[in-house]
């Protein structure tokens, strides 16, 4: 059994920017606007090379940076991605779980989807690699692994640029710093 894990970074700020190329390399944070005291919850490396953090409220990231953008979540977008996202997965296969958000997880049991080449002769990476390929002309950035756990594709999903293949994962975690096996997510990046 193998499984697959399609990500997309800084899914809510993916969301809320999607449709403004303008906004790239420009520092841009986002808020939840609903909440009583907003504050950031994401933002981009241009934004965090400033000295803006997540937890921060608007005024403290425009007293770092007057020329970051502060975006409000765009949750229309959100779940206009979340579809996308579970329709590409779900052409791996009948077995998809909508993991968390800008997460989707997926189950490989039949042997034609474990061999080296499925159907057509396309290998699973590759055809994992054509649908990150489809979601960047989507103007969403994902990446993905595939691993023999759903933890472990999990992780490397995290640190894949764009597609990363974990074969042993024990061989894979044992470098990982534990900062990075507690969090799911990569400390540096």
């Amino acid at each position: 059994m193998m499984f697959a894990t399609i990500y997309v970074p800084n899914f809510y700020l993916q969301a809320a920017t999607r449709y403004q190329p303008e906004l790239r390399g420009k520092p841009v944070a986002l808020i939840e606007e609903h909440e009583r005291k907003p504050i950031i919850i994401e933002l981009n490396d241009a934004a965090e090379k400033t000295g803006i953090r997540k937890g921060m409220t608007p005024s403290q990231a425009l007293a770092r940076c007057l020329s970051v953008v502060i975006k409000a979540r765009a949750h229309m977008q959100e779940e206009s991605i979340e579809e996308i996202l579970v329709q590409c997965a779900f052409t791996l296969s009948p077995f998809v779980e909508k993991t968390a958000p800008g997460i989707c997880t997926v189950q490989f049991t039949a042997n034609r989807n474990l061999s080296k080449k499925t159907r057509h002769g396309e290998s699973l990476r590759w055809r994992i690699s054509r649908i990150i390929q489809h979601l960047a002309e989507c103007e969403i950035r994902a990446q993905a692994a595939i691993a023999p756990t759903p933890d472990t594709s999990l992780l490397a999903a995290h640190l894949a640029r764009p597609v990363l293949q974990v074969k042993d994962a024990k061989e894979f975690l044992a470098p990982l710093p534990i900062e990075t096996l507690g969090t799911g997510a990569p400390v540096c990046c």
